[in-house]
This record gives structure tokens, C-alpha cells and sequence, in this order.
């Protein structure tokens, strides 16, 4: 199958890196570049959640009929509303689609062909997307090294993105930028770095998810400042009774999830997991290509198929 990436940053970069390791024949261009999409049975969109509503705007009419859009933006509520509205009526669908996979660093240079390997990739279907299609995208998910896709709708997703993800960075965040962060050196170890590791976002997009999710994140972050004013007044009081169950609470929970128990959570039945792939949805064919990349300060990578 023929695949167009949009956006070589660290998502898409390690798309590209990826998916040319398999029969696909992989095609990627950064916003500016040149494009080449009408083709392309998929179009991967890794972009910035409205740098990529934008460019799927602009390049609606070039999808060829039947193509799966898919991007992979971090939120779907906002996303998947905007994008509905430009596939209106339109020969090809879109998917939403988060890969639960990252760095702490960005763009093509941090890409790597594995960084999705043992990960979960998250669909969200947009008008038209079938079984039949689910299985093509859990199929090009499986190829791109993730273990396993999960079906769930925007809503859901945005909610525990706000908390699996967008509050441990506002956490980290607020964390670092304490008095005392300057002098940790010779004080810290494990709990420290643990603690800063998703501590320096790209200001620019996380600003831009933080917003855009605030209907999901705002409500996950007020329990948060609950509990930490909770514990405070425990210790304030030296109530060691209330501090110690406010421990254990935790403690339990965390042996939980480290024990596997993790559908503690929720009861909704709002995810599923796609069947395994079929090697018949696949139309594969053979192509080593030489993608050169540049990034904004002028340094290039040539990223050779990998045998």
C-alpha cells in the first residue's frame, strides 16, 4: 500500500522510519514541501492539532477515493468536530488516531524506527470507518511495531489523556520551577528524575493541548489540587491517622496496576481492542527509497530503508 506522512517530526519521522522497513511504499513531506497524496490508499497527518485540521483543509480535495486520513494529535474531541465538517460528503474517511508513544525530545533528528514498538496505538473512527477499515489500520499499526490498537471515541480518549498524560506534565511542570529545583544537585536521584522527566514540553503545543483539552483536563486537575489540599491539611495537623490512609489508598491502587488490575478504573465500554491483522488486507509492495529530511536550522538526515 501506498502511504503518505505529513509532518516528519518525531511522530511522523519515526512513521517514516518504520513503515520503510516494511512492502509499503512510504512517501513523507514536511508543511511546505511539495505534496504528493492522490495515490496514497493512507495519509498519515503528524502535525500540531491545528497546523494538521489546516493542512487536511487544504488538501481535501487530492485524497484519492476511499483513502483513510489518520492523524495522530494528542486530543480528538476538537480534532475529530473539525475535521468531520471538511469530510463531509468526501470519497475519502478519517480516523482519528493517537500513538501512545514519545520522547522528551522532538523533530526528525529524535525519530527512531522503533520508538513504537510494545506501544498502544488509539483509533478513534470518523464517518465511514468500517471494520474493514479498522483492520487496514490495526494491520499498518502492527507493521509500524505497536503491539496492539484500541478502538474508543473522542470523548473518552480526551478525558484519559487528560489524566494519563496532560497533568503529569502540568505536575512536572509545576515541580520544576520550584525555588529549590536550581541546588537539587547532590540531593537527588531516582524520585527527582522521575519526577522532571516530562517536565520541559514544547511550550507551543502542550499550551495548544492544554487549551484545547481544558473541558477534560480543567475537571482531573481540580481533584488533583483537592488531594494535594488534602494531604497538606493532614500534615499541617500532624494527623498521622488521615495521612497514612491517604498513603495507603495509594499504595493500593499502585499495587493494583502494578499486579495488571488496571480495569479498576472504568466500567464504561468505551474501547475495544482490534482483532489481529490479516495478512490479506495488506497490498504490499516492494520500494527502498531515500527520504531526505531538513529542519529549520538547515541540517539533513538521508534515511535509507533498513534491511
Amino acid at each position: 500500500m501506498k502511504i503518505a506522512i505529513a509532518g516528519l517530526g518525531l511522530i511522523g519521522g519515526s512513521f517514516f522510519k518504520a513503515l520503510s522497513q516494511t512492502e509499503h511504499e512510504v512517501t513523507g513531506f514536511d508543511v511546505g514541501d511539495e505534496v504528493d497524496v492522490h495515490d496514497a490508499g493512507i495519509v498519515i497527518v503528524a502535525l500540531h492539532p491545528r497546523t494538521a485540521i489546516d493542512w487536511i483543509q487544504l488538501h481535501a480535495g487530492e485524497f484519492m477515493e476511499g483513502a483513510i486520513v489518520l492523524d495522530t494529535c494528542g486530543i480528538k474531541g476538537p480534532v475529530m468536530a473539525a475535521v468531520a465538517q471538511i469530510a463531509a460528503g468526501a470519497k475519502w474517511r478519517f480516523c482519528g488516531g493517537h500513538p501512545m508513544a514519545g520522547k522528551e525530545v522532538s523533530g526528525f533528528r529524535n525519530s527512531d524506527a522503533t520508538l513504537f514498538r510494545s506501544a498502544t496505538m488509539i483509533l478513534v473512527p470518523g464517518e465511514g470507518i468500517d471494520d474493514d477499515a479498522l483492520a487496514t489500520l490495526n494491520a499498518l499499526s502492527l507493521d509500524a511495531g505497536f503491539r496492539r490498537t484500541l478502538v474508543a471515541d473522542a470523548a473518552h480518549h480526551d478525558e484519559m489523556i487528560a489524566y494519563t498524560s496532560q497533568l503529569c506534565h502540568v505536575i512536572s511542570s509545576c515541580y520544576l520551577r520550584d525555588e529549590l529545583a536550581a541546588a537539587h544537585d547532590g540531593f537527588s536521584a531516582g524520585s527527582f528524575r522521575d519526577m522532571i522527566r516530562v517536565g520541559a514540553p514544547d511550550p507551543a503545543l502542550w499550551s495548544q493541548l492544554f487549551i484545547d483539552n481544558q473541558e477534560a483536563l480543567l475537571p482531573v486537575l481540580d481533584r488533583m489540587i483537592g488531594r494535594l489540599a488534602a494531604m497538606r491539611a493532614s500534615i499541617a495537623a500532624s494527623d498521622l491517622e488521615a495521612l497514612s490512609a491517604q498513603l495507603s489508598e495509594g499504595r493500593a491502587i499502585k499495587l493494583k496496576i502494578d499486579t495488571g488490575g488496571n480495569r479498576w478504573v472504568s466500567g464504561k465500554k468505551t474501547q475495544k481492542q482490534v482483532a489481529g491483522a490479516s495478512e490479506a488486507k495488506k497490498i504490499a509492495k516492494p520500494f527502498d527509497m531515500v527520504r531526505k529530511a531538513k529542519s529549520a536550522s538547515g541540517d539533513e538526515w538521508t534515511v535509507p530503508k533498513e534491511n
